[in-house]
Order: structure tokens, then sequence, then C-alpha cells
């Protein structure tokens, strides 16, 4: 039976109904939600996957028609002004509620585990569903107006979900200063919109796109105007999608539960900003001006994005710093009308990137049965190692995902990145120097946080343990447990010895007592020197269970294999209209010969920027490789030497940990700037507002006052006021003469 695209209002009516149901069972009968959590977590997930399979149904049917239809119903109907809500049915429409839906699922299974301890488990699944339909119902949106709704929709859910955990200040500021990022680019996306609707009469997205063409192009519309409107529509997509400078909100994002984590930064709120800009790519691609502009801004989001997560010590934050770069490739494409090759790079980049955030939160969720609930310690990644010893499937799929980033054949980001690069290089050699060298970091920041992870020995349970980055260098040499220690405390000693120091570890309660340690001429430690507690107290991560695995195994299907179903169609120039015709064609023994041509000849063609990629990687592998075993490395020597190097890897370190000064430079010249000039109307309408209110009325007692002590009603007193006035006025007189 063929499913007709008016059900289409199925796939985003689930995922709300569910929400809705959810959040007023749980506000009505709280005592009986608490006993039925589990079931209210089946029954969002169960909605969920009824639209993602009526989405594959209507996906297929796509595939065979290649049709875009629309179902319309008037909202506003009896004034001179007329609107309409409904659906829109095309293949980007399609892809994205694939896309989300997926996503969504995995999310939703792996947050079964994640959150099980949590008492806020049942409000998380109705908030989770809400975000997840407010997304859908975006991209199923006809207009204008109904996207901006759903916006504000998806807004306000990343809102509540990054405060999740409320009580926490950090969630709370977090949070906050996302929803005020936000709506200073969406304060402008208001402005576009309503920009669009003045030059168009119309906020029907194919229809004002078409009449905005036309009356550009016959030069009706002021060419100044018109780029302005749409850079301020292009302002809504700078914050939703964290691009610089209205980046500030997505590390702090990461207070939120892990599992929002992975889908802000996969699926929804930073993928609503690529999308809108894909579906108003026909407008903004009349107006070279807005082009080059939409391509400079990826550009210095994508290079600075990385060299922010060159040297973080947050697995977290890390990874967020990644979203932000990979998101300034989606970008700069955009910008230089290679719109196909930005969502094939938006669809590959969202599973490979909610692989390593579901992981990471497999990582922290274990970390905290060792280390204690907090986010300093948990999330450090100089306190784990080892971990894909204890953690195989975890740490397998952390590194499917890490390769996919980095860009290494065959999996899914690297044919995706490769067309970006190649499209770069093509229209300016900035932008692919940009691209190609961004290509290079990505691998070196993504495999080092890897290995800090999961390679090497775990670091928790030592004694001492390295909190020294060998490339990068730092104040800090030796710290415990997550607690940096100065060198005025941990300083080395004239013979090389490192002084004895009694320090509390909290999460056991008891007080271990570490003796000197000598340090070799290597700067090696001497194993059989420290003396540590009992082997029988140390506690180590462990596996995930099943539903936690399972996420990650689904996931990494399309990691490894989501590439090879789009590259073919990219390179025909219509992607989406061509997925399905590509994915039957390789089934074809016929076609095989050219499969494999076309493949080998994409392969020959990213040869430099996959060197690139792959010298990242061998540095990162060479630095990182063996950080439990040294302090003070042959090749850290080296590093000391040359200073000028040395002060410039002092830098990156610091704009690195430092956020590249942007929050700082936010503090003193707006945050601040606002607070004086909130102070000064405060003392404003204290002094002079406040003061002439209360001056008046205290003048009008006054002079109440005064006259009634005058006016007694006594005639002796009047007469003698008569006389005084009198002789007062003869004298004035005579004075006058």
């Amino acid at each position: 039976m063929e499913l007709s695209n008016k059900y289409a209002c199925i796939i985003p009516l689930c995922p709300l109904v569910a929400s809705c149901l959810t959040g007023s069972f749980s506000f009505f009968f709280p005592k009986a939600t608490r006993s039925l959590r589990r079931l209210c977590a089946a029954s969002n997930i169960f909605s969920l996957v009824i639209a993602m399979f009526v989405s594959f149904a209507l996906f297929w049917r796509q595939a065979v028609t290649h049709s875009i239809q629309q179902y319309l119903w008037a909202w506003i109907p009896k004034s001179d002004f007329r609107l309409k809500i409904g659906l829109l049915v095309d293949p980007l429409t399609l892809v994205m509620s694939i896309l989300v839906t997926t996503v969504g699922i995995s999310v939703m299974v792996y947050s079964d585990s994640y959150m099980c301890h949590d008492q806020g488990y049942t409000r998380f699944y109705a908030y989770l569903s809400l975000f997840t339909a407010s997304m859908l119902g975006l991209v199923f949106s006809p207009n204008l107006v109904q996207i901006y709704v759903f916006w504000e929709l998806v807004g306000m859910c990343s809102y509540l979900l990054i405060g999740f955990w409320f009580a926490r200040s950090s969630a709370a500021n977090a949070c906050q200063k996302a929803f005020v990022t936000n709506r200073l680019g969406d304060f402008g996306l208001l402005l576009g919109l309503l920009g669009i609707y003045w030059i168009t009469g119309s906020f029907e997205i194919y229809e004002s796109c078409d009449r905005f063409i036309e009356l550009t192009s016959k030069g009706v519309v002021n060419p100044v105007f018109a780029n302005t409107v749409a850079l301020l529509l292009f302002l809504g997509p700078v914050s939703k999608s964290a691009q610089f400078p209205l980046h500030i909100w997505l590390p702090d994002a990461m207070e939120g539960p892990t599992p929002i984590s992975a889908l802000i930064h996969a699926a929804t709120m930073v993928a609503a900003g690529i999308f809108f800009i894909a579906r108003i790519f026909d407008l903004i691609s009349t107006l070279p001006p807005v082009m080059s502009t939409i391509s400079w801004v990826g550009g210095v989001t994508t290079l600075s994005g990385a060299t922010l997560a060159l040297a973080q010590k947050d697995l977290k934050r890390g990874l967020a710093y990644s979203t932000m770069s990979q998101l300034g490739y989606m970008v700069p494409a955009l910008g230089i009308g290679a719109s196909q090759s930005a969502l094939f790079h938006l669809i590959t980049h969202a599973y490979s990137k909610a692989l390593p955030f579901l992981g990471s939160g497999s990582v922290i969720h274990s970390m905290e049965k060792v280390v204690g609930y907090s986010p300093a310690k948990s999330q450090n990644m100089f306190l784990m190692g080892g971990l894909r010893k204890r953690m195989p499937i975890t740490g397998i799929t952390f590194l499917l995902g890490t390769l996919s980033l980095c860009g290494i054949p065959p999996l899914s980001c690297f044919w995706s990145k490769d067309q970006i690069i190649k499209e770069s290089w093509l229209h300016s050699p900035h932008l692919g120097l940009i691209a190609s060298a961004t290509a290079g970091l990505t691998a070196f920041y993504m495999f080092r946080i890897y290995l800090l992870t999961f390679e090497g020995n775990f670091r928790a349970n030592q004694a001492t343990y390295i909190d020294f980055d060998t490339f990068f260098p730092s104040e800090y040499i030796i710290s415990s447990w997550g607690r940096a220690q100065p060198n005025s405390l941990t300083r080395q000693t004239s013979n090389n010895l490192i002084s004895k120091i009694d320090i509390k570890r909290e999460d056991f309660g008891e007080v271990t007592n570490f003796v000197t340690v000598p340090i070799s001429g290597r700067g090696r430690f001497n194993k059989g020197a420290i003396q540590a507690y009992s082997e029988q107290k140390l506690l180590y991560p462990q596996e995930s269970d099943f539903s936690m695995v399972l996420s990650l195994t689904i996931l990494a299907i399309p990691t490894v294999f989501g590439g090879l179903i789009g590259i073919d169609s990219i390179q025909k120039g219509n992607g989406l209209n061509l997925l399905f015709d590509w994915l039957i064609s390789i089934l074809s023994f016929t076609e095989d010969n050219k499969q494999i041509e076309k493949l080998t000849e994409t392969l020959i063609d990213s040869i430099p920027a996959l060197s690139l990629s792959i010298i990242g990687l061998s540095i990162s592998l060479k630095v990182y490789g063996q950080v439990d075993k040294y302090v003070d490395t042959k090749f850290n020597e080296k590093l000391k030497n040359r200073k000028l190097l040395n002060t410039f890897l002092f830098f990156v370190r610091d704009w690195s940990t430092s956020r590249g000064y942007i929050d700082y430079f936010y503090n003193i010249y707006f945050v601040r700037s606002i607070t004086l000039i909130g102070k000064f109307i405060l003392h404003l309408d204290q002094w002079v507002i406040d003061g002439f209110i209360n001056g008046t009325g205290a003048s009008n007692l006054f002079g109440g006052e005064s006259i009634r002590h005058i006016k007694s009603g006594r005639i002796p007193q009047y007469l003698l006021g008569l006389i005084i006035g009198t002789i007062l006025s003869l004298q004035l007189v005579v004075v006058i003469r």
C-alpha cells in the first residue's frame, strides 16, 4: 500500500502528542508517573519509531515520483492579510526528517540508561520529544512565519534541556547564555522576514523566493535594501548554528545531559540554521555580496573552531568546538554555491558526531562511578586513559566516529568533506587553504581526544598522574584526581625530585601519603617508588549497559557507510533526489566496474587533503601516544630550546583554554557596558525622575503647611499682614522715585 504525502503530518505530530501526554501525565499524576516512567519512555520512543517509518515510506515514494507537494490550511483567512499553515513535502524535507528521527531514536534509547537514576527522567523525555517535534515541524514548514514559530520552539527546548539540571548554577547560566545569544540572531531573522514580506508581499517560501528573484533582477528593489534583508535572514543561522561571533553559547551548552548534547550537535538546533540557509538558497544566491559574506563567516568559524579545540581538557567541550568547526565547513559551501555538498556533509557529520558524543556520555557515565559526580573530574581527559581495554565497544565506536571526522576513507565524512574542499579551492584559494588546513587540525585534535581518553593507562587511580600537555606547555606538572597543583606546591627540586605531598581523596574519604619520587633523565617515573593505597580499593570504569551500547552500534553503521550512499549522487549534482537511485544501482553487478572507477578517481583527487589529515593524525599519535609515561620527553626538550615555536605553542594553548578571548571581550565591552548603562539608568530613575516626583510632593506638602499656618482665620493677623505689606510697598515706591 502506497502512503500519500498528505500523511506527512504524522511525522511531527507523533512526538508532539507523546510529549504533551507525558508532560500532562507527569504534572497531574506525579506519583503514578514515578512507577510508570519506563512506560512513558517506551511510548515516546515508539511514537518516534512511527515517525521514522513514515519518513522512510515517503522518502521511498519521493525517490520514484520526484515531486514537490504542499498541503495548506487557512490560518488567517478573513482579512487582507491571508496566511496558511501546512506541510511542504520535498526531497530536502524528507532527508532532514529521516536524519532527525533516526538520530532521535538512538538518543532516546540511549537516554533510558543514561538518565535512569535521575529524578527528572519523565520530564526529560517530555522535553526530548518536544524538541524533536519542533525540529520536524520546522523542516516541514511551507512558509516563513511557520518556520519562525518552530524556530523559536527549538530555541525554547534547547533552553529547557541545557538547563535541565537547573539546581546547578553552571547549567542555569549556560541555558541563559544560549537563550540570550540566540535572541540576538532571532531578532535579526524576524526583521529579515518582515523585509521579505515588504518586498514580495508573501511569506510562502517558493512564492517569495520567485518574486524576490524577479524583482531584484528587474532592478525594482534597492540593491542595498535587498542585501540588508538577506543578511538579516542570515543572522538567525549565525546564532542557531554557532557561527562566529555568536558561537559562544555552544561550549557552555555541554552543561546539559550528554544525550542532549548529541542531539543538539547532530540533528536539531545547529542543523536548523544550515537547513534554513538551504531552504532560502535560491533567494540568497542572487546576491553576490551576501554569498561572499556567508562564505567568509563560515571560513572564519571553521578555522577558529579547530584552533579552539586544540588544547581542551574537557572531553565534551573539545567535541563542541569540533561541531563548531564542522558547521563552518557547511556554511562556506553554501556561500560558494555548493549547497548539495553542504547538505551531504550535514548528514554525514550528524551521524559521525552523534557517535563520539554518545560515546563520551558512556565514558562520563562510567567515570562518575570512579571519581564522583563532578564534571571537572568525570570529563577531564587527563584523568582517563586506557578505557578501550575496559570499554571495548565504546572505544571502537568512538574511534570510528573520530576517524570519520578526521576525513579518513572510506568513512562517511571523508566523502562530504572532500567535496567541500574541492569546491572551496575552485572558488577561492584562500577558502581552499582554510578548508585544507582545518582538515589537518581536525585530525590532530580529534585523535588527541581519542588517545587521551582510550589509550595508555587509566590515570584516575594512580597516586600521581601527569596533568602535563606534552605538546602545549603548561604551568602545571603533577596533580591528583583532577585538582591541578601549581609549581609552588609540586615543584621539582634541584636534585630532580618531586616533594612529598599529602593529598586527601574526597571520593574515598582517606588520606594517602606520597613519598618522594625520583625521575630519570628521560623523565620516566620509577614505578617501584610510588606507594599507592591498596589495589583492592581501586575502581575502574566498566562498559555501559545494553541500551547505550546498542545506540552506539547502530550509529556506527551510517558512520561507516553513509558517505558511500551519497558520493555518486553528489557528483551528479542532484544528491537529494538520487540517493535511492544510486543505492539501487550499486546492487547491479553490471555497474560494479563504473562504481569502482568513480571511487578510485575520488580517492586520487583527495590525496592532498587526505595527506594533511594523515599528517595531523601522525603528529597527534607521536605526541600523545605515550602521555602516561613521560613528564618531559626529548620532543618537549626540543620545543623548549626553540623559543619562537615554544612561544607560539604557549599562545595556542592560552587561545584554546581562554576560548579565543571572545568571552572576555564580550564581558568587557558588552556585559560591563550594559551593566554600567543599567546602573546609570537606575541612578537616573532614583535621583532625577523619583527626585522630581518626590520633590513635587514635598513642595506641595510644605506649601500646604505654610498656607495653613498663614490662613488661620484670625483678623488681627490679617491686619498685621496688611500693614506690613502697605509699608513695604510705600518704601519700594519711594526708593524707585
